[in-house]
């Protein structure tokens, strides 16, 4: 875990700057639909790892196999993007990279649930190695741009592929070493994992939590796109540039203390009651920037809320699916989800987020008590959908790899 988000922490945060920046100020030049086209490889990956790559890790090939194979060819296409300058090329590589590297974060999923004894206590902890490889990713990168300004900072950013490339070869490597997961025999109607994942959604509180992670996950990835500039911004938290990511990084500071407790707060609580506090955490940080915008204090605080919001949603959703889906489709359910998480999610968050902040900002200042609510308001419809409509059974029984799965209802736990 602490490799697989490695990989994808050292490039996100820096990639954007690089390729919109000037060819004379040592960027790529690219042009706004060609960076949107670059930052919607992993939606397109996403799309496209339901209907094969996880196919293949759940009726195929061994998992481990599987994530070898993707990291050690994703990663030479990542290590090529240093030395792109052309959009197509680069372009290319970054889809291929992310053909490959998307499907591994719900096989790396797969392959926990298949060796743990207890996923609900076991889990958390190690999904916490995801959180702290993402924030390890910055550090190579903090010394190669120490020191540097201008051109020369630009040019650097380079780096973040080579980073990235090292990581996923390393990862590649490592896989092999892990516990042999064998593809499972297709079960009732046949081959297609997939299309057996998406039929369980036929279940009224599938389909609810379907919903609800599709909303939590818009919010979520808006998130990334408005906080960087509100936190920066002279006229509302007016926080140094230098000061951004470390303000950041203390929610995933956070992630990483609540999902060491989360099998905890599972056993307490439950599904149900613990995926509503993820997503109320999201409606008590949006209603601190919207109300305090200029609270230093509050707005520094009220980045702790990012480890509830992530580990009591997302982590347990990752969680709950592995319990409400069938052995032999569960790679496929997770890419099911994921393509809200990564691809959907994302896509709405742009369409969504993007044009609104454009709309509440004149002459240089943005409306950020109107922009905010909106995500603090969607949280809240969330929160009341899990509340009234999302009733799992009460308890688990082991999942019948039959045909017939699709007219019992399984019983999961709370």
């Amino acid at each position: 875990m602490v490799l697989e988000f490695v990989i994808w922490g050292a490039w996100l945060p820096l990639i954007w700057g690089y390729m919109g920046a000037a060819v004379a100020d040592g960027g790529l030049g690219f042009t706004g639909p060609q960076i949107a086209w670059v930052g919607s490889a992993f939606a397109i990956a996403s799309i496209v790892g339901i209907f094969f790559s996880s196919q293949f890790a759940d009726r195929t090939f061994a998992a481990e196999k599987f994530m070898a194979a993707s990291h050690f060819i994703g990663g030479l296409a990542i290590l090529g993007m240093y030395w792109a300058k052309d959009f197509p090329t680069f372009f290319g590589l970054m889809l291929v990279h992310s053909l490959l590297y998307v499907p591994t974060i719900s096989v790396s999923n797969s392959i926990a649930f298949a060796h743990m004894k207890n996923a609900e206590k076991e889990f958390g902890l190690v999904r916490m190695g995801g959180t702290i490889g993402w924030i390890l990713a910055a550090w190579p990168l903090f010394f190669l741009l120490e020191g540097k300004t201008g051109v020369a900072a630009t040019t650097a950013k380079a780096n973040i592929f080579l980073v990235a490339g090292i990581a996923s070869l390393l990862l590649a490597a490592y896989s092999l070493t892990l516990p042999h997961t064998p593809p499972k025999k297709a079960a009732g109607e046949g081959g297609l994992a997939w299309l057996k994942a998406a039929k369980y959604l036929s279940k009224p509180f599938l389909l609810v939590l379907f919903v609800a992670t599709f909303i939590d996950s818009v919010i979520h990835n808006g998130y990334f796109l408005l906080a960087g500039n509100f936190l920066g911004d002279k006229n509302a938290a007016n926080i140094a540039q230098q000061w951004i990511m470390p303000v950041m990084s203390i929610g995933q500071v956070a992630e990483i203390l609540t999902m060491a407790v989360l099998g905890g707060v599972l056993a307490r609580f439950g599904w149900k009651t613990t995926m509503i506090l993820g997503i109320l955490g999201h409606a008590a940080r949006f209603a601190v920037f919207a109300f305090m915008p200029q609270n230093q204090a509050m707005i520094i605080v009220v980045q702790v809320l990012h480890g509830i919001c992530y580990a009591f949603f997302f982590a347990t959703l990752y969680i709950f699916i592995d319990a409400a889906f069938p052995k032999d489709v569960r790679s496929s359910a997770q890419s099911l989800f994921n393509l809200l998480v990564l691809g959907l999610g994302d896509l709405a968050a742009k369409w969504l987020f993007i044009p609104l902040q454009e709309r509440l900002t004149v002459e240089g200042t943005t409306d950020y008590r109107q922009l905010f609510l909106v995500p603090a308001a969607m949280s809240l419809a969330a929160a009341v959908l899990l509340l009234v409509a999302f009733w799992p059974p009460k308890s688990l029984a082991p999942a019948s790899d039959t045909q017939d799965d699709l007219e019992t209802e399984p019983e999961i736990a709370r």
